[in-house]
Formats: structure tokens, sequence, C-alpha cells
């Protein structure tokens, strides 16, 4: 046990040494601005919005970028296949960029490509920061704890809202920063409040809280299988937990479903049952606190040929396929079809082949499947049980938002963006980590063949 809690804290020989002001230092000021400000606050007097998260994205590209010029900043260099999904999908942004300014577009709509041109370099940036400015296990476990952590925060915030209807929110504007929108956060569903925490909406409340369980519950079961002190843990999977029950959301459930899935197959056995234990602990709570809201959710589910939400969802078809015949291959620009101006389309995949075109959307699914597959890949490579559960977990994380674009326009909000980018950036350290580490590992000692027979 010694020897694995030396490997948890001290550089493994041949792997360099983290610098003491690495790119997880930067990432976990990016998750607590992200998480703790409230979305819709921004900075006053710029020609256009730009969140204090996404400064730290911007600071974070510059940073990714003077890294890549000396070798004393601790960044690493070299491909890897996040890497290479984040070039193809800045290269899709920039042509689409191009081709839409180089058409006739309305004033507004050019100035709304300037923003969000500048909004998805900024979560580039993090992707490249955390991918290759986080070195080490210990490193990437700091950003995760961080993430994990403040989503209890948000859980908190959450419960706030929900059970006493009190919401802090509009006490925390920080000096220098405005609200964009003058909306609630927090709305009635079904007779029940739903809740955004600091949040742009519930549904992005609610598919953050299903991203960040899988951390939760990693953290939570490490701590208990090597008698670490978890309880802490396993508050922080509760407070999340009870965050995405008081979303009234359907996209949770579902991406939660799709996390589970991916963390059953890898789970062993033992670690099943105890997850099935708690949530049965967790949905008896929540009964006994708030007795409506288990039969709001599941109407949710059983109510789906009457729910308007959801014929409204499937009314844009038309319309969509209409606007992408007109411009199939790169789109109409980032940011150009937007509420009330045009309809809205519940769906980033569809909104995203609109704006982008075929190949946008397509960079833009692959820089997650990107992650999902470097996460796995890490698995394979590590022989540590920690490390690949860790790989299994950043998977299932990254499934959330791949199945949630397909529920809302997931790109339009700043915390699920901000975070998809940061654990795809995440799962793409680990894979590095994997490689480096295999690389490092001493060879197997050289075995002489038996003698032949005596002549």
């Amino acid at each position: 046990m010694k020897a694995i809690a030396l490997t948890r804290t001290e550089p493994v020989a041949g792997l360099p040494r983290p610098h003491p002001a690495d790119g997880a230092t930067l990432g976990v000021v990016f998750v607590v601005i992200l998480m703790i400000v409230p979305a819709r606050l921004v900075f006053r007097g710029l020609s256009f919005a730009i969140t204090p998260a996404e400064a730290v994205g911007l600071f974070a590209l510059v940073w990714w970028f003077c890294a890549q010029l000396t070798t004393t900043l601790g960044a690493a260099k070299g491909r890897t296949l996040v890497r290479g999904a984040v070039f193809v999908y800045a290269s899709s942004l920039i042509a689409t960029y191009a081709y839409a300014a180089a058409g006739n577009l309305p004033r507004d709509e050019l100035d709304l490509a300037d923003h969000m041109l500048v909004s998805a370099f900024a979560m580039i940036g993090i992707v490249l920061l955390v991918v290759d400015g986080v070195r080490g296990r210990a490193r990437l476990d700091l950003v995760l704890k961080t993430v994990a952590v403040m989503g209890a925060v948000l859980g908190v915030i959450g419960a706030a809202q929900f059970l006493l209807r009190f919401d802090p929110t509009p006490y925390m504007v920080l000096p220098g920063l405005r609200f964009t929108q003058e909306e609630l956060f927090v709305v009635e569903r079904n007779g029940l409040s739903r809740v955004a925490a600091t949040t742009g909406h519930p549904i992005e409340f609610a598919v953050v809280c299903a991203m960040i369980l899988p951390i939760a519950l990693h953290f939570a079961f490490q701590a208990l299988e090597r008698r670490q002190p978890h309880l802490r843990w396993w508050l922080c999977a509760a407070l999340i937990a009870a965050g995405m029950v008081f979303s009234v959301s359907r996209s949770a459930f579902v991406g939660v479903a799709g996390a589970a899935a991916v963390l059953l197959v890898g789970w062993p056995r033992r670690r099943r049952l105890l997850a099935l234990g708690a949530m049965v602990l967790f949905l008896g709570a929540v009964k006994v606190v708030v007795p409506g809201v288990l039969g709001a959710i599941l109407d949710l589910f059983t109510g789906l040929s009457t729910d308007s939400s959801l014929r409204w969802r499937t009314m844009d078809y038309a319309a969509a396929a209409t606007e992408i015949s007109r411009h199939p291959w790169l789109g109409r620009g980032l940011g150009t079809w937007y509420a009330p101006k045009y309809l809205v389309f519940d769906n980033q995949y569809i909104l995203s082949t609109v704006e982008t075109g075929i190949i946008g959307v397509l960079a833009f699914a692959g820089l997650f499947l990107a992650g999902i597959w470097s996460a796995l890949r890490a698995r394979r490579l590590l022989t540590d049980p920690a490390d690949r559960d860790l790989g299994l977990t950043l998977a299932a994380c990254l499934v959330v938002p791949l199945i949630g674009a397909a529920t809302f326009d997931l790109r339009s909000y700043a915390v699920i963006t901000g975070l998809s980018f940061l654990l795809v950036g995440a799962a793409g350290a680990l894979a590095r980590e994997a490689r480096l580490r295999r690389a490092a590992a001493p060879a197997p000692p050289a075995t002489t063949p038996p003698p032949g027979p005596a002549r």
C-alpha cells in the first residue's frame, strides 16, 4: 500500500515533474469561476458579452500558445487524438466564419458570429490547457475533485431554491459584472419548482449534475476501497444527485442512463451492488423529503404522447431541413441562428448543422468521441485499478453531453459547454499519462532459452 501511495504523489521515473504553476492551477480557477459565478453574468463596458469563465479560457489559450514556445512551463508537446480533434474543430469554425463573413449576413448576425467565435476559442483554450498543461495523476485528480466539490455546491444552491424558495443568485453579482437577462433561475413545471442553481436553465443544471455525478462516485468508491475518509465524497454525490432531481428534467435521467450503461459494464459486481443500495437509499430519502417530485419525474416519461414540449421540439425539423439545404457543408455562420428572430432548435446537432454545416457538426461530435476513445484507451493501457476506473469514469461523463446535445441546444449554455470541454481535455491528459507510464515501465527481464539436448 505504501508503494501505491508513492505513485500518487511522487513523479514516476522517466516522467516530467509537474511545474508548480501548471495547467491544473488555472483549471481549478476556471472550474470555480464557471460554476460559482451565475452563468448570465458578463463584464460591463465591453462591446460584446463575455463571461468571467470565458475570460479565463482566453487566457488559457494564450498560456498554452506561450507554453508551446518554451520548455520551462511544464506543458506537454506532441500529437494526441484529443489535440488533433481540437485542431479539426477549430479549423471548421474558422472556415465557417470565413464563409459566413464573405456572404451577405445582416449586421446583427455578423456581430453574433464574432461573439460566438471568441467564446468557442475560449473553450478550445480550456481543452488545450488541460490536455497539455495538467501533468500527472495527482494534478488531474486536483482538477476533477474541484469539479465534484463545485457540483456539490451547485446542489446546495439548487436545494435552497427548491426547498426554501430562496434564490441566492441575485446576491452573487460581483463588481464589474451585469446580468444579460432578467429571467428567473427558478421556473414552474407541473406545479413543482424547476431550479437552475447558477446555470442558465434547469435543463442545463440537470445535465451538469448528471455529468459530474460519476466523478463524485469515483472518488467515493476509491476512498472506500482504500479505507480512507469517504463520507465527504458520498455527501458530494448525494448533493449532486439531489440537484439533478430538483431540476425536474427528463434530460438528466436520460444522460444518467447513458453514463450508467458505461459504468456498469466496467464496474465489478460488488460495486454494482453498492451503487444499487445507495440509489435505493437516495430515492427513499427524496420520497420522504419531497413526496411529489418522483411522481412528477415519472410522469415526464409516461406522458410522452401528450407532452407539448416534445411536440414543439419536433415541429421545427422541416424548417431546419430547408435551412441546411442552403448551406450544407459550412453552414450559415456560428451563432447566426438565434431566438426570437428564428425558431429555437432544441437539438444541438440540428443547430450545429444549420450554423456550421455537416463539417462543423461532425467536428463537434468528433471532439467528444475522441475524448471517450482516449479515456477508454487509457483504461486499457494503465494497470493500477484506480487509474483504470478513472478512465471508465471520464468515458461515462462524456457520454452525458453527447446524449444531451440531442435533447437541447447544449452549446448555447456556458456551464455545460465549459465542463464538457474540460472533461474532454482531462480524457486526453489521462491518455497521455497512460502512454508515458507505459513507455517508462521497465522492460520484462529477458529469459535465456533452455539448453538444447546434449550431443
